[in-house]
């Protein structure tokens, strides 16, 4: 295949990476440790830590990991939002050697106990705003070792007492839980302290580092493995990638998307601290007046969101009033970027809203468009280096230049499989290494691909994928319900919403029933916003409700 695309990258960004750099993730780390000891790597809530303070931190939680005698890939579970306790923790379990599985902290129990049987997790840390999750499935899992931790843990001192107090006691966000065992952030770094930390040096690039949890296309959901290749290859490509406007040193992010997923966890986590930069983090991007006020007191450089978060944040008049003289870079992903939403981005802040293109499976990044545009132009970008895209027909043939098909990703970033689940692997792989997207789009003469349309019937509230199968399974356990159908509809706010279309033989039955029981069922993002009743559903030939034919 010739790589058209690489005629038109910005002057500087190579073609391709040597990922040989790095044999795993430990030894990056070492590398970015090593350069940037005294720098600020993360601050939250105005606590700022260290590079090396990072370092020490995650010796002791890699310390307390194996100090449990856990071996080399077990997992151990990650349920928390942007705070400073979530790098320590995913940088002292991959550098003891071990898998990380990142969970939504906002997961209904069902949804947490699914995930934790399926990774079979042995451990976990937990942010204690949800540990009443954890506490109502926990006996039901593996897990054997909870490290509970608050807010103000590692903010110390008066500050963090006072802001525990604030959230338990005013703000009362710590609902009632009891688990048997846990033990708190302090305890745990002061066990693995004592016990002494060995750097996994047994690893290589075909390890698994993480299991980030998707749909993929369709169905359950399931952990993509991401090896250790693939994370260090997505974390140098998206290095390379914003060479021009980003220098090591040089650079202040800000991350108000969530860590846990997977475009905030290269794009924000990884990238930032490979350019040893400060990195800003957002616990709670809702939070629009707290996010400007948090932005206003640094001189961010870098951020990331979804379209959702750029439109939020241009109708709050503060953030319309702030200085964007050191602003560069401004990345949209997770969803489409409105053109209309681009356009007052530009106007607002100066610079161009920059759209990617990526899933799970590639951990995330597959095209990105140059950062030296000076207008936003409606496509999903270039194939970043040492990746390559082809748009396939569905027996598998190419597609000529301008003409639709489906999206296909080969690279070193394409996740080794589907865990335990090899025939799911090898439904969305093709012989050659091309990964099935599962989107339809197609690419122009010079290399930039176009997104058409999703082939399969995913929703995308805000940036999170929403499987129509999960809702509707939730949905059809409600008595009186005798067909459902979930679709997304647009919505100015998420970008799309979900919608359910109910068929019912109980007159009682009302929109508020059925959003109450999926409140309890399903995350926030997952619950219908919109409910329609009908006598009957289009079906095809053989009784398959058609959810095209509902949009």
């Amino acid at each position: 295949m010739e790589r058209i695309w690489v005629k038109n990258y910005p002057e500087g960004v190579a073609a391709d990476i040597d990922i040989s750099k790095y044999p795993s993730l430990p030894h990056l780390f070492a590398d970015i440790f090593n350069k940037y000891s005294s720098r600020t790597a993360f601050i939250s809530m105005d606590k700022a830590i260290s590079f090396s303070e990072l370092e020490v931190m995650s010796n002791h939680f890699g310390g307390w990991l194996q100090s449990l005698g856990l071996k080399k890939g077990a997992r151990v579970a990650i349920m928390m939002p942007n705070i400073l306790q979530y790098p320590i923790a995913i940088a002292g379990v991959l550098r003891a050697g071990l898998v990380v599985v990142n969970c939504n902290p906002l997961y209904t129990p069902r949804e947490l106990l699914h995930q934790l049987n399926d990774s079979e997790a042995d451990a976990i840390i937990v942010l204690e705003n949800f540990a009443h999750t954890l506490a109502e499935v926990v006996d039901n899992t593996k897990i054997k070792h909870v490290i509970v931790t608050s807010i103000g843990e590692v903010l110390g001192g008066i500050k963090g007492a006072i802001t525990n107090f604030v959230v338990r006691n005013i703000k009362k966000m710590v609902p009632p839980w009891s688990i048997r065992g846990a033990i708190d952030l302090k305890t745990a770094l002061s066990i693995g302290k004592k016990h002494g930390f060995k750097l996994a040096d047994d690893l290589n690039h075909e390890d698994i580092a993480f299991l980030q949890y998707t749909g993929g296309t369709t169905g359950v959901s399931k952990g993509a493995m991401l090896t250790h290749k693939n994370i260090i290859a997505n974390a140098m490509q998206a290095h390379e990638w914003v060479k021009p406007l980003a220098k090591d040193c040089d650079n202040f992010g800000l991350t108000a998307l969530p860590l846990y997923h997977i475009f905030a966890l290269t794009a924000n986590c990884m990238l930032n601290m490979m350019l040893g930069s400060p990195n800003l983090l957002i616990a709670n991007p809702r939070d629009i007046k707290g996010l400007v006020k948090d932005w206003a007191k640094y001189p961010i450089t870098s951020m990331t969101g979804v379209n959702t978060l750029f439109n939020a944040l241009l109708h709050d008049e503060k953030f319309k009033a702030m200085d964007f003289s050191k602003l560069r870079i401004s990345l949209g992903g997770g969803m489409a970027v409105q053109s209309v939403v681009a356009e007052k981005w530009k106007e607002v802040t100066g610079t161009t809203l920059i759209q990617a293109y990526g899933l799970t499976e590639t951990s995330p990044a597959a095209t990105i468009n140059p950062f030296t545009m000076k207008e936003f132009n409606g496509s999903i970008g270039l194939p970043i280096s040492s990746t390559e895209i082809a748009i396939r027909d569905d027996a598998g043939n190419d597609m000529p230049l301008g003409q639709s098909g489906e999206i296909c990703v080969r690279g070193p970033q394409v996740m080794k499989g589907y865990w335990q689940r090899p025939q799911e692997t090898e439904q969305v792989m093709f012989k050659d290494g091309f990964l099935r997207t599962g989107d339809v789009g197609f690419m122009d003469k010079d290399g930039f691909v176009y997104l058409v349309d999703r082939k399969k019937d995913t929703i995308i509230v805000s940036g999170f994928n929403v499987y129509p199968n999960e809702i509707e399974e939730a949905v059809s356990r409600i008595p009186g319900v005798v067909m459902v159908a979930a679709v997304g509809v647009p919505d100015e706010r998420s970008g799309e919403a979900v919608k359910v279309f109910v068929v019912k033989n109980k007159p009682e039955l009302t929109e508020k029933d059925i959003i109450m029981h999926c409140r309890e069922e399903l995350t926030g993002y997952k619950v219908p916003r919109h409910v329609e009743f009908r006598d009957d559903l289009p079906k095809s030939d053989v009784g398959k409700v058609l959810r095209r034919a509902l949009k």
